[in-house]
């Protein structure tokens, strides 16, 4: 079996406008003004509490005795019913994953975000039937970079390291890749920075890339 597992935020759906707008929103409460979204773009990749945590460090010294548990609950609160307000997948994702599921693909999603609204855009945008598996970042004892969590995301959709691959935008995506002794791919059209690409097998400019890559470095 052959395992393709995608990250979610930044490599199957642009969230940038939903979660910038839940920023502003956040910071609106607390009378702080609110990021552009290139810079809510560098924030993403490491879950809801580090994207609050930098959204307030970003605020200046006037955020500083803000209780980040607190906002981080607050966060949610906002972004729970405005996951997929102006969410989308990218263009081609769901044409890339008939692909991959025809040519005998099994396929996962390993994202940092928490696993139930994880699974409620997926179920939203019509595709979570497409997965065998939803790691979130609540799901495991460790998350990305943390080897741990694509580990577990890949026992859970019943595949193994050696056959599986990892597709992602973040560093996190890879250097969790390179831990768990899984071939990666690189997705040039998400969030992350060409730096991010260093250690991948391979990188991707669309997403339509990914089938014929993912079976170059895992022949069938």
């Amino acid at each position: 079996m052959r395992l393709a597992v995608f990250d979610l935020d930044g490599t199957l759906v642009d969230s940038l406008p939903d979660l910038t707008d839940c920023v502003a929103l956040l910071l609106g409460e607390y009378g702080l003004p609110a990021p552009p979204q290139d810079t809510v773009r560098r924030m993403i990749g490491d879950g809801v509490a580090v994207l609050v945590e930098r959204a307030l460090d970003n605020a200046g010294p006037q955020a500083a005795t803000i209780n980040r548990k607190s906002a981080t609950a607050r966060f949610m609160e906002l972004y729970a019913p405005r996951v997929t307000e102006k969410s989308r997948l990218f263009p081609g994702t769901k044409e890339t994953l008939e692909k991959l599921l025809s040519q005998n693909w099994k396929l996962a999603v390993c994202t940092n975000k928490p696993v139930a609204a994880a699974r409620d855009i997926l179920r939203t945008f019509g595709v979570l039937d497409d997965f065998a598996a939803v790691g979130g970042g609540d799901s495991f004892p460790t998350r990305k970079p943390d080897a741990g969590h694509l580990i577990g995301t890949i026992r859970q959709a019943g595949g193994t390291p050696a056959r599986s691959i990892m597709i992602g935008d973040h560093s996190n995506d890879i250097l969790a890749a390179r831990s768990a002794g899984v071939r990666s791919i690189f997705a040039e059209w998400g969030y992350g920075v060409a730096v991010y690409a260093k250690d991948a097998s391979s990188k991707a400019r669309r997403i339509t890339d990914i089938p014929s890559l993912a079976n170059m470095l895992l022949p069938s």
